[in-house]
C-alpha cells in the first residue's frame, strides 16, 4: 500500500512520531512518504498518490493546524482512507469522525498503522500494548539543521530528538497523557534508542532532546541509556524532562544526570501556589519546587521550569507573586515568555472536568478550540492574560529581550516595584531556540 505519513508541528523537533511508523510500514512492505509541514509545504503528488493519508497529531497546536489542511487534503484524495494517530487523536474522536477519518488510532500505535495499511481496518484503537520497537527511519524527512538549535555561552548546536518511553505513571489532572495512557508507560527498548542517537549523531546531531513525558518514570532505563550515550560520545549533551518529586525522590541521580552530559531538566511546575497544584494534582508543592530548583543549580543541570499561571483558581495577587518570585529566583530570563501567559486548556475527556467548580464555568466544547471554553469569576483575570498574550506576541516580532518583556508584563500586572536584583544573563542558562508548550 503506499501511505503517506504528514506531521504539523512537534516543537521544532524531527518527529518520532512519523520516523518510527515509518519503519515499521516499511519493513511490513509498504510504501512510505512523510512529510514534516512545519519545515516544507504539502506534497501535493504524494498526497494524490497515497492509498492511506495518516495525521500525526501528538499536541494541541499540532491538531489545531490539521484542522485548517484536512480539507484541502481530502479535496486533492477522497478516495483514499484517512487515518488521525498520536495523543490528540484519541481525544477528539468525535470531532475527527465529522472531518471524515475513518480510523484513530492512540497509545502504541506503529503496530495498528501496520494492520491498517495491510486491509485489517479498525475505526478506533488505543493500544497501551507493550511492542517491541523497530529503530525509527528517519529518511524523507528535513535535515536536522531544518529543527530548533541549542543556545549556549558557546554558541549553538544542532539538536535530536528521540524518546526512550511513552505514557506516564502519573495522573496530574490537566495533563493529555491521562485519559489516554490511564497512569501507564511503556519503555523504547534501549537498543533501539541508543541506535536512534547514533544514526541522528551521524547526521550531525551534537545535542539530544529525550521527549518522553517523564524521564525518570523509569529512572533505571533512563540511566542505562544515558550511561551508555556518555560512553560513546563523550561531548554529546542532552536534556530531559522530569517531574518536581522524581527530582526529589532521586536527588541522588543527579550528578550522574551532569556527568552523562545533561545540560537542563524541563519540569512541569505549572504554579507556585499550593492551593492550585492540589486542584491539578500534581504531585509536589511550593516548597517542594523550590528544594528542586535549588538541587538542580546545586549540582550544575539547570532546571527549565515551565507554568500553568492562568487557572479558574489565578488571582491577581497570586499572579503578581508569580512574577515576583520568577524575579527573586533568578528565573525572569530563563523561563520563556510564553509560560507567562498559558491558559488552562480543557480538552474533552480532561480530568478537569471531575471538578464541580469547573463544570460550573465552562461553555460548551468548542470544535474549533478543541477545548471546552471557561471564563474567570475574579474581574480583570481573563483581560490581563489576554493584554500579556497580546504583548508577548507583539514583542517577540520585534525580537525585544526576554528581560525587556517580563518588565513590559510586570508592568501590566501592577506587580509594584521591581526588585533591586540583577537579572540572570540568559546565555549562561542553555536553552532550545523552540520554546516548550501544549
Amino acid at each position: 500500500m503506499r501511505v503517506l505519513l504528514l506531521s504539523t508541528y512537534e516543537l521544532g523537533r524531527q518527529p518520532f512520531g512519523l520516523a518510527s511508523p515509518a519503519a515499521w510500514l516499511r519493513a511490513a512492505g509498504h510504501q512510505v512518504r512523510v512529510a514534516d509541514l512545519a519545515c516544507g509545504p504539502l506534497p501535493g503528488p504524494a498526497v494524490e498518490d497515497a492509498d492511506l493519508i495518516a495525521f500525526y497529531l501528538p499536541m494541541h497546536t499540532a491538531t489545531r493546524l490539521f484542522l485548517r489542511l484536512v480539507e484541502r487534503v481530502q479535496a486533492a484524495n477522497p478516495w483514499a482512507h484517512y487515518c488521525a494517530y498520536g495523543l490528540y487523536a484519541p481525544l477528539n474522536a468525535p470531532m475527527l469522525r465529522r472531518l471524515g477519518v475513518h480510523s484513530i488510532l492512540g497509545g502504541e500505535f506503529e503496530q495498528g498503522l501496520v494492520e491498517l495499511a495491510s486491509g485489517n481496518c479498525s475505526s478506533q484503537t488505543v493500544s497501551l500494548e507493550r511492542q517491541r520497537f523497530l529503530v525509527p527511519d528517519r529518511s524523507g524527512l528535513p535535515p536536522l539543521g531544518a529543527y530548533a538549535r541549542l543556545v549556549t555561552d558557546g554558541g549553538q548546536k544542532r539538536v535530536g530528538y528521540t524518546e526512550a518511553s511513552r505514557g506516564c505513571k502519573h495522573l496530574c489532572r490537566h495533563c493529555p497523557v491521562v485519559p489516554v495512557y490511564h497512569g501507564a508507560f511503556r519503555v523504547v527498548q534501549a537498543d533501539v534508542v541508543l541506535e536512534d542517537i547514533r544514526r541522528q549523531v551521524a547526521a550531525g546531531a551534537e545535542h539530544i532532546t529525550f521527549g518522553d513525558p517523564d524521564f525518570w518514570n523509569g529512572p533505571a532505563h533512563g540511566m542505562r541509556i544515558v550511561e551508555a550515550l556518555r560512553r560513546e560520545w563523550p561531548a554529546l549533551t542532552y536534556d530531559v524532562t522530569i517531574k518536581v518529586e522524581h527530582l526529589l525522590q532521586r536527588r541522588d541521580l543527579l550528578p550522574d544526570l551532569r556527568q552523562t552530559g545533561c545540560l537542563f531538566v524541563t519540569s512541569a511546575v505549572e504554579s507556585v501556589d499550593d492551593a492550585v497544584l492540589q486542584k491539578l494534582q500534581k504531585g509536589h508543592t511550593r516548597a517542594d519546587f523550590l528544594e528542586a530548583l535549588r538541587l538542580t543549580r546545586e549540582t550544575g543541570v539547570a532546571m527549565s521550569p515551565t507554568f500553568l499561571p492562568f487557572t479558574p483558581w489565578t488571582t491577581l495577587a497570586g499572579y503578581r507573586q508569580f512574577l515576583r518570585d520568577l524575579a527573586v529566583l533568578g528565573l525572569a530570563q530563563q523561563v520563556a515568555p510564553i509560560q507567562l501567559a498559558i491558559r488552562l486548556l480543557i480538552p474533552e475527556g480532561s480530568l478537569m472536568l471531575e471538578l464541580p467548580e469547573v463544570r460550573r464555568r465552562i461553555e460548551p466544547f468548542d470544535p474549533r478550540g478543541l477545548n471546552y471554553p471557561w471564563h474567570h469569576d475574579e474581574p480583570g483575570v481573563d483581560e490581563l492574560c489576554a493584554s500579556i498574550q497580546r504583548t508577548i506576541k507583539r514583542e517577540e516580532r520585534r525580537k525585544t529581550s526576554r528581560a525587556e518583556i517580563f518588565r513590559k508584563i510586570w508592568d501590566l500586572a501592577e506587580a509594584g516595584e521591581f526588585p533591586d536584583i540583577p537579572l540572570v544573563d540568559r546565555a549562561t542558562i542553555p536553552y532550545l531556540t523552540e520554546p516548550w508548550y501544549c
